[in-house]
Order: C-alpha cells, then sequence, then structure tokens
C-alpha cells in the first residue's frame, strides 16, 4: 500500500516563502513575487497582503520595492540548503555518540534541543543518548552534551534500523517523486515540490554501505533541483503562465 502524501495548501504566505527560501540570494522585487504567483493561481491582492503582513511580523524585509529574507529566515534557507546539498565526509565506520548532560533546562529549552538533534540528522538511541553515522559534521550548541566517536558492537545494518524507519521514509519518497512527476497543473508540482523539500530535511543521509538498495534519496533531490531550475528560468524569462506543465 502507497503511503498517504499530506500536501500542505497552497497559500499567498507559502508562496512567497517557498519563493524566497528558493532564491539566491533569497530576495526578490515585489513585481517578480507577483507574477509568480499568478502562475500559482494566486491573485496579486492577496499576495501583497500576504507580503505586508510577513513584513509588519518581521519575517521580510523590505527596501526599494525588493523583499527579502530576514536573519531567522536566512538561517531555515541554509538548512533546507543543507537538505538538498548535505556536506558528507569519507565514512571511516565510526559513529558520532552525543550525551545530553546539561540539567534544569525549562521544557522549551529541551524541545529546543530535541528539534536541533533532529535537524542535525542524529537519531535518540535511549533518552539523552543520540548517534549517527559519522559521515556528516556535528553542529551543536555549546555546554549541552558530551560528544564522542564510537564503534558500536552491534551490527550498523541492525543499529541503522533501529534508529531510523527507513521503509517508511524510502515509500513515501518514491511516492513524492511519482506525485511530483504526474502533477496536472503548475500549482500542484509547487506544492509537491515544497513538500519534497520537507521529506528531504528528514533523510538520515547515511553513508552508502548502510543505506538500503535502490535508496531514492538522490532522485529525490535531483527532481527538485530540476524544479528550481524551471524556477529560476521563468523568473529570469519574467514570462507568467497559467496552462498545465
Amino acid at each position: 500500500m502507497e503511503p498517504e502524501i499530506a500536501l500542505r495548501p497552497l497559500t499567498a504566505r507559502s508562496v512567497v516563502l517557498s519563493l524566497l527560501l528558493g532564491a539566491d540570494p533569497p530576495e526578490l522585487p515585489g513585481r517578480d513575487l507577483v507574477r509568480m504567483a499568478g502562475l500559482l493561481g494566486v491573485g496579486e491582492s492577496a499576495l501583497r497582503v500576504a507580503l505586508t503582513r510577513m513584513v509588519t511580523a518581521g519575517d521580510l524585509l523590505r527596501e526599494d520595492g525588493r523583499h527579502r529574507l530576514s536573519d531567522r529566515l536566512v538561517r531555515r534557507q541554509r538548512r533546507q540548503n543543507d537538505a538538498l546539498h548535505p556536506a558528507t565526509t569519507a565514512w571511516d565506520d565510526t559513529w558520532h555518540c552525543v550525551v545530553i548532560t546539561a540539567t534544569g533546562r525549562t521544557p522549551a529549552d529541551r524541545a529546543a534541543l530535541r528539534a536541533h538533534l533532529t535537524t542535525s540528522r542524529l537519531a535518540e538511541l535511549r533518552e539523552g543518548v543520540w548517534l549517527r553515522p559519522a559521515n556528516l559534521p556535528l553542529d551543536l550548541p555549546p555546554n549541552l552534551a558530551q560528544t564522542f566517536r564510537a564503534h558500536p558492537d552491534a551490527d550498523p545494518h541492525a543499529l541503522t534500523a533501529t534508529l531510523w524507519d527507513l521503509p517508511a521514509w524510502s515509500a513515501t519518497a518514491t511516492a513524492l517523486h511519482d506525485l511530483h512527476s504526474a502533477a496536472p497543473t503548475a500549482a500542484d508540482r509547487f506544492t509537491t515540490a515544497a513538500a519534497i523539500v520537507r521529506h528531504l530535511a528528514a533523510d538520515p543521509v547515511l553513508p552508502p554501505p548502510l543505506r538500503p538498495a535502490d535508496w531514492p534519496a538522490d532522485d529525490l533531490r535531483a527532481a527538485y533541483a530540476a524544479y528550481r531550475d524551471e524556477l529560476i528560468a521563468l523568473r529570469s524569462a519574467g514570462q507568467v503562465s497559467t496552462e498545465k506543465v
């Protein structure tokens, strides 16, 4: 049975965020945002209301008719780019082991740390002990944990299967790829592309010896890269289209 894909509804705000998160540098003239939103079926008035609200909320900075991401959202863009282009290194069979040592933290602090560790593609073996193969650099807040390089006694494939639900991730990735390829409209392709980015953020980025056969992550990244190139070309050409793609 194919997994159900939960696609987030297309809104003016989500269009603005996705377009700017996909831009390098992350800023665009308002007229380009209006034009691109028109491609996706978002009207000019709705788009301009969203821009005004996002500037008021501090999500965007506006100057001389251009809108750019706030520093907070620039950090989110960096995380997104890391998901699309993970900076892997050769794997020497060792694992990162992160043991949380900080005490007296608030629930909000604990939740923020868990989110950071998950975003860093670590997985929790037991409370306070996080692992991953050492083919990615660690980026941890200071004074919260002790880190080690380890050679687990357990079979690394069995350990990997304990830490991540690889069949579920793979099935969703394949379904998203197929859904994006068959998307009948520009809005549908945009929505599925946004879902691809979110799913790639949960890819554990395993070294090749630990990946299951036919691991679909590279194909999914290639599909998104091709779609991003389409948007860049469209923006550069200044074209507007509401045709099916």
